[in-house]
């Protein structure tokens, strides 16, 4: 697995992504009963057992090729949301866990919601952080394909360890110019190498360079968080603050499966399991000029925390930070 700090200002706590992968192959029931023996283990293991140790935690949103709407409740916090798509899939390569073959790759990567704001892949897009010294791995072209579609704010992977790093690209708003969609790339210079800083991604007007991507992140949360576990009242309790959004309110939860309080002031709704023949059934695409305008920046982050593979012993990186800004809303009471 790797783990990613994501830091969500302003005033909230840092979040951990986990990216299962292509080495979590007790989480791959198939892949597991196939080839599990090949692995030497201290007593067989049970898939579904190990997956439901991940589903049935109260403190982690498991994803497998699907979205969550993620809404932060806690008192002690700002109030606001956003949407995580995350798969642990990668290219087929060797024998591993979550692979796919080159002629499924679009129906996998047609599941990521249009709306999405954060994407979170094992395995990268192609031409960004994406190639592997000792081999001829490289990212995922269809990947690619489908952030350019949806634009969402952090794109997030890692598997090959050696491309560690970020990238700031700039998406053309109009119809892509002589075919190229992205308008320019700016590569991240990380300010923790050697010394004892973090290393920082810091998109935040704070930063001085505020990310150009509004997102869907301003969706009022249509649920009663009472009714998950919170304090916060139903949507008519809530109220949008700064900045607005022309997100509209329907589908943003009737589409998705019943929501779980989290530990740490979080509600959780996961995207509905409607299962297609790779990944989930997309939704049709119907605000495509209109993001091409809102979303023009994306950054692309490799945080593999394993350095490259080689005959010494491990090395290790130091975890990638991210700080963006969110917009939040605030309960009724507290405005007056």
């Amino acid at each position: 697995m790797r783990v990613y700090s994501l830091s969500l200002t302003p005033r909230t706590p840092r979040c951990s992504l986990t990216a299962v992968g292509n080495h979590d192959i007790t989480l791959d029931a198939a892949f597991y009963e196939e080839h599990g023996s090949s692995w030497r283990w201290p007593q067989p293991q049970d898939a579904e057992q190990c997956r439901k140790l991940l589903q049935d935690s109260p403190s982690i949103t498991y994803l497998e090729n699907q979205a969550a709407s993620i809404y932060l409740s806690s008192e002690e916090g700002p109030h606001t949301c956003f949407k995580v798509f995350g798969s642990p899939c990668t290219p087929k390569k060797w024998n591993w866990a979550f692979q796919y073959e080159a002629d499924e790759a679009s129906k996998l990567w047609d599941a990521i919601p249009s709306d999405c704001d954060v994407v979170v892949t094992h395995t990268p897009p192609k031409n960004h952080c994406d190639v592997a010294r000792k081999d001829d791995r490289t990212g995922c072209e269809a990947l690619l394909n489908a952030l350019r579609r949806v634009r969402p704010m952090l794109s997030v992977f890692g598997h090959i360890h050696e491309a560690r790093g970020a990238e700031r690209v700039r998406w053309n708003a109009g119809n892509a110019a002589n075919g190229c969609a992205e308008e320019s790339t700016e590569v991240w210079k990380d300010p923790g190498v050697g010394n004892n800083k973090q290393s920082l991604v810091d998109v935040t007007a704070k930063g001085g360079r505020p990310l150009d991507n509004y997102s869907a992140l301003t969706r009022i949360p249509a649920f009663s968080a009472q009714r998950a576990g919170g304090q916060a009242g139903g949507l008519d309790d809530l109220q949008p603050d700064a900045p607005k959004s022309t997100s509209r309110l329907e589908g943003v939860v009737n589409s998705e499966a019943i929501g779980k309080a989290m530990l740490g002031g979080a509600i959780a709704y996961c995207q509905g399991r409607v299962q297609g023949d790779i990944g989930l059934v997309p939704e049709p695409d119907v605000e495509t000029v209109e993001r091409r305008y809102g979303r023009r920046e994306t950054v692309m982050i490799n945080a593999a925390f394993v350095g490259p593979r080689s005959s010494g012993p491990k090395t290790f990186n130091k975890p990638i930070v991210v700080d963006i800004d969110l917009p939040v809303w605030r309960l009724e009471q507290d405005a007056e």
